[in-house]
C-alpha cells in the first residue's frame, strides 16, 4: 500500500475534511449511517436535518453539489425499486392522482429513499475527501482483519490492470475483424473471458511468488503509521454526533 492510487470519486483539495486522518472520516461516515437508519421513519424532519448536516459537510469540504449529485446517480435502481413499492405492496389502499396505492408501499418508499440517499450521500463525501490508499490505512488502523485489508489493497491495485487488459483483448479481436452482434458471438467472448480468468490467476501466482521470495509472510509492514489528535477526532465525530442528538429526538416526539 506504499503507492497512491487515484481514483474518480476522489476531488483533490486541501479543505479541514480532507485533512482529517482517514480512520476518523471511516468511524464518522458509519456512525452517520447507522444512526440514520436507526431513524424513524415517520420522523420526516429528522431526515431533513441530516441532509443539511451533510450539505454543511459538503461545504467546509469545498464539494461542489454538481459533482456530488452527479455521483448520486449511482443509487437509480434502488429509486426503481422503491418506485415499485407503493404498488405492490399489500394493506391499507390510499388514492393518489387517481391511482391506488399501498400506505405501507408509501411508508417503505420513503424509508428506503431517505435513508438510501443520506447513506449514498455519506459514502460518496467520503470517497471525494479521502484516497483509496488512505480508506486502506485507515481500515488498517480501525484493526479491521489484516487478510481483508490486503485483499481490497489488491484488488484496487489490479483492477486497472485487468480491465486493461480486458481493453487490449477487445482490441485485438476488433483489429481482425470480429464485431459482437448476436448470440452466434458469444461462443468467442466467452473464450475471451475463460484468457482473461487463465491470465489473472497466473498473474496471481507470480505476484505472490514474488512476494513470498521477499520475505511476505501473511501480513504486509505497515509504511505509513496514520494518528489522529483529539480535537481531529472531536472535529470528526461531529457529525454523527449531531445526527444522534436529532435521531433521539425523532424518537422521543
Amino acid at each position: 500500500m506504499g503507492a497512491g492510487h487515484a481514483h474518480r470519486l476522489y476531488r483533490h483539495g486541501h479543505s479541514p475534511v480532507h485533512a482529517l486522518p482517514p480512520h476518523t472520516k471511516l468511524a464518522a461516515a458509519f456512525g452517520f449511517v447507522v444512526v440514520v437508519v436507526s431513524t424513524p421513519r415517520e420522523a420526516m424532519w429528522a431526515f431533513g436535518l441530516y441532509a443539511v448536516l451533510l450539505g454543511v459537510v459538503a461545504y467546509a469540504a469545498r464539494v461542489p453539489a454538481g459533482f456530488l449529485l452527479k455521483r448520486l446517480l449511482i443509487e437509480v435502481p434502488f429509486v426503481a425499486f422503491a418506485v415499485l413499492m407503493p404498488f405492490v405492496a399489500e394493506g391499507e389502499r390510499v388514492e393518489v392522482l387517481g391511482m391506488s396505492l399501498s400506505v405501507s408501499g408509501l411508508w417503505g418508499a420513503w424509508n428506503v429513499l431517505a435513508k438510501g440517499t443520506l447513506g449514498v450521500a455519506a459514502s460518496v463525501l467520503l470517497a471525494s475527501t479521502t484516497e483509496l490508499r488512505s480508506v486502506l490505512l485507515g481500515l488498517q488502523r480501525l484493526r479491521l482483519p489484516p487478510l481483508l485489508v490486503q485483499i481490497a489493497s489488491f484488488m484496487i491495485r489490479y483492477g486497472d490492470v485487468i480491465t486493461d487488459e480486458m481493453r487490449r483483448m477487445r482490441i485485438a479481436r476488433e483489429s481482425r475483424g470480429f464485431e459482437a452482434s448476436g448470440v452466434r458471438h458469444w461462443g468467442v467472448l466467452a473464450k475471451s473471458a475463460g484468457a482473461l480468468f487463465i491470465r489473472s490467476y497466473e498473474r496471481g501466482e507470480r505476484v505472490h511468488l514474488a512476494m513470498v521470495s521477499r520475505g511476505y509472510a501473511g501480513s504486509m509492514p505497515v509504511i505509513d503509521e496514520v494518528t489522529a489528535s483529539r480535537a481531529q477526532w472531536s472535529y470528526a465525530l461531529a457529525l454523527p454526533v449531531t445526527a444522534l442528538v436529532v435521531c433521539v429526538v425523532g424518537w422521543t416526539l
